[in-house]
């Protein structure tokens, strides 16, 4: 299917995207709530088994290293972190250093699972064709299988009617609905404040965190330098290249792609003077974006 097509697909039905690279580890023992819930900023103890939150890992500074979606797979202790692979690294190696003297047990499964997403208005009817760990997300839902049973549901996923897509068409979409990605708009330099990601992934209500006290003095008293804005590009326009205003660098492109229904667009955080309505420099080829609200449309 070419792109435009796919993303028919993914707007009107239901698009299969297999995701080999995501990263997950299993946080075990009879602590794995208790102890989650001292270094990560969303509340771990109250996840439902079958239920999940979003949440980030931040340093002493409030700096992102890494974000994931928790989950309770059962009703056992266990908690399963799914993550961006860039950072799954800094995750694992905190999550391990940490937990000295708990009854908890931190242990990578990437290669035991596979995140397949399904995309689209259907995508909770495809999903009852298998049983599986379920995310339910704003595009559809997310399902967490073991690696041995890759083929089967795949097939049975397909059989039901979903249709296979690109992550490049998966990509639009999410870059069309303002949600920032760790590893391209969000990275360690990111506070939650900035990404615009405190409302999904932050609980001012629960006990104390790593970071809390930058991220709960940002909310309360003072206002992001930076921001999440969506950019309307007047040409394609490449991750990484600087957004000028006037003689300022403002920000760099954190993604970009060329939407059917939008034309070249992308993500950046950008310096609060880039304010919607803004036109910025792109790069060095005469390129030029208009900063706009999110999402797009």
């Amino acid at each position: 299917m070419e792109l435009d097509a796919q993303y028919r697909q993914l707007r009107d039905e239901c698009g299969l995207v297999e995701r080999p690279d995501r990263g997950l580890l299993i946080v075990s023992g009879p602590e794995a709530a208790e102890y989650l819930q001292g270094q990560l900023t969303n509340d771990t103890e109250a996840i439902e088994p079958g239920a999940w939150t979003y949440a980030a890992l931040l340093d002493r500074k409030g700096h992102m290293q890494a974000d994931m979606r928790v989950l309770r797979p059962g009703d056992g202790p266990d908690l399963w972190l799914d993550l961006e692979p860039e950072g799954l690294a800094a995750a694992s190696r905190h999550l391990q250093m940490y937990k000295i003297g708990r009854e908890v047990e931190v242990a990578d499964a990437g290669d035991e699972y596979v995140l397949f997403s399904l995309i689209g208005p259907r995508a909770t009817e495809f999903a009852r064709a298998v049983e599986a760990n379920a995310l339910r997300t704003g595009e559809g839902v997310d399902l967490i299988v073991p690696a041995g049973e890759r083929d089967r549901i795949h097939a049975a996923l397909t059989n039901a009617g979903a249709v296979e897509v690109s992550p490049e068409a998966a990509e639009i979409l999410r870059i069309e609905t303002g949600r920032p990605r760790f590893g391209a708009e969000m990275g360690t330099e990111t506070m939650p404040a900035e990404a615009g990601i405190v409302e999904r992934a932050v609980s001012f209500t629960k006990g104390c965190y790593i970071g809390q006290e930058t991220v709960a003095r940002l909310h309360y008293k003072g206002k992001p330098n930076r921001h999440l804005r969506g950019l309307r590009f007047s040409a394609p326009a490449r991750r990484g290249e600087s957004l000028v205003l006037g003689e300022k660098e403002v920000g760099r492109v954190g993604s970009a792609a060329i939407s059917p229904a939008f034309g070249p667009i992308g993500l950046a955080i950008l310096r609060r003077e880039a304010e919607p309505g803004t036109t910025v420099a792109v790069g060095e080829d005469g390129v030029t974006a208009e900063v706009v609200g999110l999402p797009f449309g």
